[in-house]
């Protein structure tokens, strides 16, 4: 059914045994609305299967590898490494996009680099490596793939923080002040708001950044502030 699997099941060296559970990896719910009398369902219970796994696979792993974090940590650190981004460029760097079942209306839509539809697809597919081959070979295939090189660098430069949390922690470190954020601006519905928010120290302006929120706004100012402090 799917010409491009063969090439996925190569380069990541696992290959299915059960071929429809394979293929159906990469069946998205709008590929059903143009072809009712598919044989496989949509993809969502797989992806719902792998979010778990993944889930304990990164628990598992952090137990073992970092033991002297606290849960608090854990729990920042794995929010960091299963979030949609990181998901989404795991699957692009496996292609999954060039395989995914997508309807013709999607298709258009740019839905073969959409991030979500990247992330689910990557979920299903650990789900369907648990399944048909196991705990462990799934367990081997995330750690190679998701967190080999990469997991010690997000800890060890505590990127696992949210952007606002890491600029405190290097003001407080380095000045041993706190960063102080000012709404500049606030436009637009109340369903429907925009707010600059601007970050600075003392009186050095540090960052700019808007948001639907004020706290995703902030977050911003402070994302931006950390990229001219690290240039």
């Amino acid at each position: 059914m799917n010409t491009l699997l063969p090439l996925l099941e190569k380069k990541i060296n696992i290959f299915f045994t059960n071929r429809k559970l394979a293929n159906n990896v990469f069946v998205h719910r709008s590929f059903l609305n143009e072809h009712k009398n598919s044989e496989l369902p949509s993809n969502e219970k797989l992806e719902f299967l792998g979010d778990s796994v993944l889930s304990l696979i990164t628990s598992i792993y952090l137990y073992k590898n970092f033991p002297d974090l606290d849960e608090g940590t854990y729990t920042d650190i794995k929010a960091s490494v299963v979030r949609t981004e990181s998901l989404a460029k795991l699957a692009e760097i496996l292609e999954l996009g060039k395989i995914v079942f997508l309807s013709k209306g999607e298709e258009l839509n740019k839905g073969r680099v959409n991030r979500n539809i990247l992330a689910d697809c990557l979920e299903a597919l650990i789900a369907a490596i648990f399944i048909d081959k196991g705990f462990d070979v799934a367990y081997a295939f995330i750690v190679e793939w998701l967190f080999k090189d990469k997991l010690d660098y997000i800890v060890k430069n505590k990127l696992y923080l949210s952007p606002k949390s890491r600029l405190q922690e290097y003001c407080q470190a380095r000045y041993r002040k706190l960063p102080i954020y000012t709404t500049l601006e606030e436009k637009g519905p109340e369903h429907k708001k925009e707010f600059l928010i601007s970050v600075s120290f003392d009186t050095d302006a540090l960052g700019h950044g808007k948001g639907a929120s004020k706290k995703e706004a902030e977050e911003a100012a402070a994302k931006n502030a950390l990229e001219k402090i690290e240039e």
